[in-house]
């Protein structure tokens, strides 16, 4: 489907596709009529050809429960149209209007604690309200008919960034709801009594009816009916989901239907490998969140994006241009990152390059967001950086449809593993799943290598190294399938808290790593958390914080790869390796940070016979990235640094990024540059 949407783009002079989708969010209803067709002939000149319309329009499209005003949307529809621009319509159901929640305030969600969370932001409704949901698919059903055969409209989009604010609802709502689920999902109250451990503080169900939400408790609340309620949190959204779409795909057949992802920082509510089936194809919003690791992250949010895609192109729906409005202190972008950003998601397999949003807004909470066209106005370096991106997306435009050139390296990111991890009660609260993910990642860009950040659904044998850090939740299936990985001579390396509980999050009985007991050949008595500011030293591999293991080796073909030089530990084993045939399975017992990582690594890999393919001289300055059709591999090559970088020996044509004298590549400070070789 994404193919078809390109293939009804256009350019600026009227060109067609297929060719990379370039936009941003569109909100005319924020200004006056005169504004629109200027907006129209600015987007003409940045090489915009998609807007999204319509994301918080509820009240304006419906200003009352039986009055509608779809004018002022048909004509602003119509200018884009004549403009050349696509339209990927919202069902504009992502924030009710006032007049929804004045009349049935009952549709509002509710905290853990009780409170109601009141209008005057957005996505203010339950996921689970049976009365908002009608109010919603009516909307929907009135935008579906009114648009069907509109030539401007060429995707739906569903909602915005659904969960981001309702992901957690406790209302009674929810609590009906989550019976239901339960019920589907345990038959019998036997069985949950069983899942749930509810033998433990006299917690035993009797009756479906007893059965509440994780509400504000006395102490922990049970750890298993957490996980659950996550679990269950995800699946409603994604019901509602596909009830909206259910209904486009009734009236619009033709049309592709997607919604936002968020795949980014600690955004963890909604398991977005199980929605991605739902859409016809995968969008994502990203934003930059500052720190040492700002554009690995971004790099490994782009790259788990394609992970749940499949491989498979995707959407790039929302990111900034700039400075954001929602952090602590909002710092614009440096020269070139716009652009980097931006292609650095291309490299990923983003078909369509989008922002938040096309103009700035002049009042309300996000009018300190950067946008395409800034408060300055079109004369701005913003702007002019937004229309030379436009230019290169053009060049670009034969990379569309490209899928993703999987990597030699996998990293495994499970999200049952990240809720289960995180939760209360544990040996340590300071443990961050996502983080422990992003170190390994950020570790193999600095030694130049590829790597694909998966599933524990993707098929692991195109890997010739599976990352697996703190893969804490390993039901009995997905342990046969990793020991079965090893066995046909994949090389495992897995971490910490790994292996520890299967799917009801009860452990592992016999010591841990429990599942990965006797693929590892080690066993631990017992966890030895490290307190704030504590760390341990390791022979050879560098400092361990958060995090040391008990480690007693099983199998004499384990290979102490490192021991602790310091702490209660000292003497014993710190990082293992158990061959295992033509395979190989390691396990890293303590955190040592992405530089500790990297000192690490090159054994590991060296073991799995994975090497960059990168100059020297490029390793850990350049990130690189592959793209491949049918007749051309497309090498991504993203300066991570201030500086330039020469990379000698790399053939093929340039699309983007100038040679020197010699016919070198340069790569200038924070500059990607784009070569087409010869499919292999």
């Amino acid at each position: 489907m994404i193919s078809t949407l390109l293939s009804q783009l256009h350019g600026p002079d009227g060109d067609p596709g297929p060719r990379l989708a370039y936009g941003a969010d569109y909100n005319p209803e924020q200004w006056p009529r005169e504004v629109w067709e200027e907006d129209v002939r600015l987007m003409r000149e940045a090489g915009v050809n998609l807007v999204s319309v319509g994301i918080f329009s509820w009240a304006r499209i419906q200003p009352a429960q039986d009055e509608w005003d779809f004018g002022w949307l048909d004509e602003i529809m119509g200018l884009l149209h004549a403009g050349g621009i696509g339209v990927d319509l919202a069902t504009a159901t992502a924030s009710p209007p006032p007049w929804l929640t004045t009349v049935h305030p009952e549709i509002l969600p509710v905290t853990a604690s009780g409170e109601t969370v009141w209008p005057g932001a957005r996505q203010h409704w339950r996921p689970t309200s049976p009365v908002f949901r009608a109010h919603a698919l009516r909307l929907v059903r009135a935008m579906a008919e009114r648009y069907a055969d509109h030539p401007a409209l060429v995707a739906w989009h569903v909602s915005n960034e659904l969960g981001c604010h309702n992901i957690y609802d406790y209302s009674d709502d929810a609590a009906r709801a989550f019976r239901g689920w339960l019920r589907v999902r345990y038959t019998t109250l036997d069985a949950l009594n069983h899942a749930w451990g509810t033998a433990f503080w006299s917690q035993r169900y009797s009756d479906w009816a007893q059965i509440l939400p994780p509400r504000l408790a006395a102490s922990h609340p049970n750890p298993t009916q957490q996980l659950d309620f996550k679990r269950f949190s995800s699946d409603a959204l994604k019901e509602y989901l596909r009830t909206e779409r259910e209904v486009l795909r009734e009236i619009t057949p033709g049309v592709p239907v997607t919604t936002n992802f968020m795949v980014m920082g600690g955004t963890k509510g909604m398991n977005y490998p199980d929605w991605a089936g739902e859409i016809d194809f995968v969008s994502n919003d990203h934003y930059v969140r500052p720190g040492p690791q700002d554009r690995d992250e971004l790099s490994f949010s782009a790259n788990l994006t394609s992970g749940i895609s499949g491989g498979r192109p995707w959407f790039l729906m929302e990111h900034s241009t700039s400075a954001v409005n929602w952090q602590p202190v909002n710092v614009p972008k440096q020269p070139g990152e716009l652009a980097r950003d931006a292609l650095l998601h291309v490299a990923h397999g983003a078909d369509a390059v989008c922002f938040f949003q096309w103009r700035q807004s002049a009042a309300g909470a996000e009018k300190y967001h950067s946008a395409m066209v800034p408060h300055a106005g079109s004369d701005s370096e913003v702007f002019r950086a937004v229309t030379n991106l436009g230019q290169t997306l053009r060049a670009l435009s034969q990379v569309a449809g490209a899928e993703r050139e999987p990597a030699r390296v996998g990293i495994v990111f499970d999200w049952d593993s990240w809720w289960a991890s995180e939760q209360d009660s544990h040996p340590t609260s300071r443990l961050d799943y996502h983080q422990e993910a992003l170190d390994w990642y950020s570790a193999l860009l600095a030694l130049g290598v590829r790597a694909d950040v998966i599933t524990a659904t993707t098929g692991l044998d195109r890997y010739d190294l599976l990352i697996a850090p703190v893969l804490h939740v390993i039901p009995a299936p997905l342990a046969k399938e990793l020991t079965r990985y090893v066995e046909s001579g994949g090389h495992l390396v897995t971490t910490y808290f790994s292996g520890v509980v299967d799917e009801n999050d009860h452990i592992w009985l016999g010591g841990h790593p429990g599942a990965l007991r006797e693929l590892l050949g080690i066993r631990i008595e017992e966890f030895g958390p490290l307190r704030d500011g504590d760390a341990v030293e390791l022979d050879g591999a560098g400092t361990g914080t958060l995090w040391t293991d008990r480690i007693t080796v099983t199998d004499p073909a384990v290979e102490v790869l490192a021991q602790y030089r310091t702490g209660m530990y000292a003497g014993r084993p710190a990082v293992t390796r158990r061959a295992v045939g033509q395979g190989s399975a390691a396990y890293v017992s303590t955190r040592l940070g992405a530089g500790g990582l990297a000192g690490l690594l090159p054994e590991l890999l060296a073991t799995a016979g994975v090497e960059s393919e990168l100059p020297v001289s490029a390793r850990g300055r350049v990130e690189q990235a592959v793209r491949r059709d049918a007749d051309s591999r497309y090498l991504f090559l993203v300066n991570r640094t201030d500086e330039p970088v020469p990379l000698p020996g790399l053939t093929g044509d340039i699309l983007t990024g100038p040679a020197d004298a010699e016919g070198v590549l340069v790569l200038a400070p924070r500059e990607v540059a784009v070569l087409r070789q010869p499919a292999p």
